[in-house]
């Protein structure tokens, strides 16, 4: 973890259990070719490509966007469709970069994390209409 530990032992534990899902995510694919990273063997159709890139897209957008209230958009979204909650979240861009992308994102993140209390309201608005908005950071580390 980067920055600052916070002193509650809950709030410790909380970025610990964050931590070690974004490392089993990494582990899950790690070692597979560029044919299996974009192959698709679920029902859904979601790739190990699409699916770390969405990881990444949602790292940006829970901690840059709705914690920090950054609405900063990245190069790497040029082209992208609109999100659709429905598709297969599948991704053509190489093993490489997606991962380079993924870990960016959770370095800034953290980055966000060290600097605001878990018990802080979000700066930022999720923006679903069909949702509250989140009421601390620490239900967008839970979510």
């Amino acid at each position: 973890m980067t920055g600052n530990q916070p002193e509650d032992p809950e709030d410790q534990a909380l970025l610990a259990f964050l931590h070690a899902q974004r490392d089993a995510v990494l582990s899950i694919v790690a070692g597979l070719d560029e044919e299996a990273w974009h192959r698709s063997v679920v029902p859904s159709g979601w790739t190990p490509a699409g699916l770390v890139e969405h990881l990444g897209g949602a790292e940006r957008h829970w901690f840059q966007g709705v914690v920090a209230g950054s609405d900063a958009e990245l190069p790497w979204d040029e082209g992208l469709p609109p999100y659709d909650p429905e598709a297969a979240f599948v991704c053509d861009r190489p093993s490489a970069e997606v991962i380079g992308y993924y870990r960016d994102q959770c370095a800034r993140s953290d980055a966000v994390l060290a600097v605001t209390p878990l018990s802080a309201p979000p700066r930022g608005r999720h923006g679903d209409p069909e949702m509250d908005e989140p009421p601390s950071v620490r239900w967008v580390v839970l979510h």
